[in-house]
């Protein structure tokens, strides 16, 4: 799936600014809402979620629909091309309608879709576009939602669990338009997708490389360099490039070839980063070197955009990154936007790229059935019923991000059960499908929750190419007692050593209330934040095959009201405006000590 861009043969239009929004009332799809400009709609941004922008406890937890809407007009020279209609993330189900008239529907809130929309226009006057959202989420979806609250012991929450609607997870349900909806055009005949797999050798390069086409035209393919001199070119739909003296797409030193492909009139240039990944042993190869993992768990989450793409945080993120020396994150946990990993193309970050299966797991919280019989997660009755729509996320996840220099692993699911009866037959297919269709052959892994099971018991070990384990040593599990914490963590990788795979930490973390402080360090305050890491990390490098450290989280954010919350997550390294607490100091001098190549040689 091509990201939509203004080239010679096609148009751009962004619609984002300020639509007409209404909370469904129950009965908006019967009195037609969807067919007639809204009565009585109060003001939406777009991109952003809707929970934050306007005040009010049943604004912001509102369950179920809610619509936008606007009206749209297309230049009468654009009729005579393909016109389409494209929705960068509408989280978590879609209804999209032109003049009353349903034109697609979607499920899944962090991957875009689009639909066609000639036939629905109506010429030589504005158009009734209605986008309906809803937020609901339960067994069948991703992230998955369920009938108690993983954050309150698995009680119910009154407002949310009478609508079944509580998250199996611990971040806010933000919901709405959370990314652009665009349109854009194509020829009759047009460059439907390209995909492009890199193979170096010594000092030159081959670009294997298709383009799918639709239509009749000839078909150019070119490489050009960073100041637009022709590299190389070739004839056809099919074919390999070759680069001689390639300049590599590196960690933090990223370069971009433009790859410019003319079909018939059709036009359409993708940025591209030649580099290579494989797993060799216990080492994670970019290169051909061992890279080392330094860098964070992640949310898209600022306020008031909520899950809302904020295009200056995500500048501003990537300073503060590589203020810190770090060198790659998580899209923890689901596909961030397009926008946001075409910004790591550029400034060479390397992404661990995750789908939106968080929350398979019914024991979080007490069990899915906390206080009556509990049910396993897979069961096949009452449990999860998400792998058909994880084969969804997957298909789209790799259609859209596999020509990304950034990404150079895919992330299946996040804290999955993956020890329970079942988990294997649950992800086996899913890690061959994606094995399948990525063009790279990039690495897969799951990453792992703690549960307390030995490695050769958790589907993780024969499934992954890279083990990556989420651990609170220190604070869920042995905290305060930082002594014992790293004893047992210490145990557990002496288990995991005879696996005999890399292993990131892709998340390991304690909250930590910014200007808390004490002389004696204690739970919560800053210092205690501090010893908790250089715990952990004095642990990581005594092990060779411990090749990253992704803590958790880069800044504090959003999650569901609860006990073990206050106003949110606080593990941030920064706050959510994103000020540094004394950890993100600590880094900041660990992470410029530690190359990004051959740390643990």
């Amino acid at each position: 799936m091509l990201y939509p861009i203004l080239t010679p043969s096609r148009l751009l239009c962004d619609l984002s600014g300020v639509w007409d929004f209404k909370l469904d009332n129950g009965e908006g799809f019967e009195e037609g809402w969807y067919k007639a400009p809204l009565q009585d709609p109060m003001t939406m941004p777009v991109p952003a979620s809707y929970n934050d922008i306007k005040e009010g406890v049943d604004f912001r937890d509102h369950v179920g629909w809610v619509f936008y809407q606007r009206k749209i007009s297309v230049p009468a020279f654009a009729k005579s091309q393909r016109i389409l209609l494209r929705c960068e993330a509408v989280t978590h189900h879609a209804r999209v309608y032109l003049n009353g008239q349903l034109l697609c529907e979607h499920k899944g809130g962090f991957l875009p879709f689009e639909v066609e929309i000639n036939e629905a226009l109506k010429d030589g006057q504005d158009n009734l576009l209605t986008i309906a959202v809803s937020n609901r989420i339960d067994y069948t979806t991703l992230p998955v939602g369920t009938t108690k609250s993983i954050l309150n012991g698995g009680m119910p929450q009154s407002e949310t669990a009478s609508k079944g609607n509580n998250p199996n997870f611990d971040f806010f349900n933000y919901a709405g338009i959370n990314r652009p909806v665009k349109i854009y055009t194509t020829p009759k005949d047009y460059i439907a997708d390209i995909t492009v797999v890199p193979e170096v050798s010594g000092a030159d390069a081959q670009l294997t490389y298709t383009v799918d086409t639709v239509g009749r035209g000839g078909c150019r393919v070119e490489v050009l360099d960073r100041e637009g001199r022709l590299v190389t070119e070739a004839q056809g739909t099919a074919g390999v490039l070759t680069i001689h003296n390639v300049h590599l797409w590196q960690p933090l030193n990223a370069y971009l070839y433009d790859i410019r492909v003319t079909f018939g009139s059709d036009v359409y240039t993708l940025p591209y980063g030649v580099r290579t990944v494989r797993v060799e042993g216990t080492k994670f190869l970019i290169n051909g070197k061992p890279f080392y993992f330094k860098g964070y768990g992640r949310h898209e989450d600022t306020f008031p955009n909520g899950r809302g793409m904020n295009l200056a945080m995500n500048v501003k993120d990537v300073s503060l990154m590589k203020w810190q020396g770090a060198n790659s994150f998580r899209t923890s946990h689901y596909p961030y936007s397009e926008e946001m990993m075409r910004l790591c193309d550029e400034e060479g970050f390397v992404i661990i790229d995750e789908t939106t299966a968080v929350g398979v797991n019914l024991s979080f919280g007490g069990g899915a059935n906390f206080g009556g019989q509990a049910v396993g997660t897979f069961d096949k009755e009452h449990g999860v019923q998400t792998q058909e729509h994880h084969k969804e996320v997957i298909r789209d996840l790799i259609a859209r991000d596999k020509n990304h220099a950034c990404v150079v692993m895919w992330s299946i699911a996040n804290e999955p059960d993956s020890t329970s009866e079942g988990a294997y037959d649950y992800f086996a297919p899913l890690f061959a499908l994606a094995r399948e269709l990525d063009p790279q052959k990039r690495p897969c892994t799951l990453v792992d929750v703690q549960s307390g099971a030995a490695p050769k018991d958790d589907c993780v070990s024969s499934l992954a190419d890279v083990v990556c384990l989420n651990r609170y040593y220190g604070w869920y599990y042995g905290g305060p007692d930082l002594k014992a914490s790293e004893r047992a963590l210490r145990a557990e990788l002496d288990a995991w050593r005879e696996i005999g795979k890399p292993v990131v930490f892709t998340e390991f973390g304690a909250d930590t209330v910014m200007g808390l402080h004490d002389t004696t360090p204690v739970l919560y305050t800053e210092e205690y934040q501090v010893d908790y890491y250089e715990m952990n990390t004095r642990v990581f490098d005594d092990y060779d095959f411990v090749i990253g450290e992704q803590v958790w989280n880069f800044a504090d954010f959003a999650t569901s009201q609860g006990l073990l919350r206050v106003q949110g997550n606080k593990k941030g390294l920064f706050t959510r405006d994103r000020k540094p607490k004394l950890a993100a100091h600590y880094f900041r001098r660990r992470w410029h000590a530690i190359p990004d190549f051959d740390y643990k040689k």
